[in-house]
């Protein structure tokens, strides 16, 4: 039997409140054995590890997201530091670069994810990026910081961009995109990527597969990303759900034990 674990899920989200409870036993239910819960700012940081305190399979990591660079002041960064010693959370994030955004302010958050970056190092702690339109300054600060164990969440960079991140120690996850068929460059990618630098997420709230398209997504259809990828390799779907969990947990260094259901 398959047991899988998201890698990247905002189950703190205020979209979620009403029903939390019924959204963690769905996942539950879909073998679902552990979460990793990222924060994206100083002010949700309290509720990220309320929640992961009431629900033993969620794993929370503390971070200052890119797309919230008007929340964030500097004073966060040692209020960080501070967290990471205090908490330990299995990772630093979700941080990172997104140029996609409506006027970018890059040299801001190039400081911020550097900042970062060097925390995870002091710390010991693998990190969660946020890249996107901004792949290649990514693995710029990665080198530059000298910090190799990590994840790039819901890549969708190039492959040899996505050859560069593995060979710095890094693993990549997929979500909801890729169980959409216009979605061919990323299908290939994922096809042909070695297994054991892959994980799975769902983001959910956000990034629904495409069976659930304009839902509010949920971490138990992280099993439709999980056949979306069965169906793109020529491993099994158990292999693919051993190596993914193991990786996740490798990753993380989650406190999770895999057992097969007789």
């Amino acid at each position: 039997m398959y047991r899988l674990i998201d890698s990247h899920v905002h189950s703190d989200d205020e979209r979620l409140q009403a029903d939390r409870p019924d959204v963690i036993q769905r996942a539950r239910a879909a073998d679902v054995i552990a979460q990793v819960v990222p924060a994206t700012c100083q002010r949700l940081w309290p509720q990220t590890r309320q929640t992961c305190a009431e629900y033993p399979d969620l794993h929370a990591c503390y971070g200052l997201h890119p797309c919230f660079m008007s929340e964030h002041e500097d004073a966060h960064i040692t209020e960080l530091a501070q967290w990471l010693g205090r908490e330990r959370p299995v990772a630093v994030g979700e941080c990172g670069l997104d140029y996609f955004i409506q006027k970018p302010d890059r040299l801001r958050q190039q400081g911020l994810f550097a900042a970062q970056l060097a925390l995870a190092r002091e710390f010991d702690l693998p990190i969660v990026i946020h890249a996107r339109k901004a792949v290649e300054d990514v693995i710029k600060h990665i080198r530059s910081a000298g910090h190799y164990q990590g994840l790039v969440h819901s890549f969708n960079g190039s492959a040899e961009q996505a050859h560069r991140l593995i060979d710095l120690g890094y693993r990549l996850s997929f979500g909801g995109a890729i169980t959409y068929t216009r979605a061919t460059r990323l299908r290939a990618l994922v096809a042909e990527l070695p297994l054991d630098a892959i994980l799975l997420e769902t983001d959910a709230p956000d990034q629904p597969d495409s069976g659930h398209e304009g839902q509010r997504n949920e971490p138990a259809w992280l099993v439709d990303v999980w056949g979306a990828v069965a169906r793109l390799r020529d491993e099994s779907a158990q292999t693919i759900a051993e190596r993914t969990t193991r990786n996740a947990i490798e990753l993380f260094r989650l406190p999770v034990e895999v057992t097969t259901r007789t």
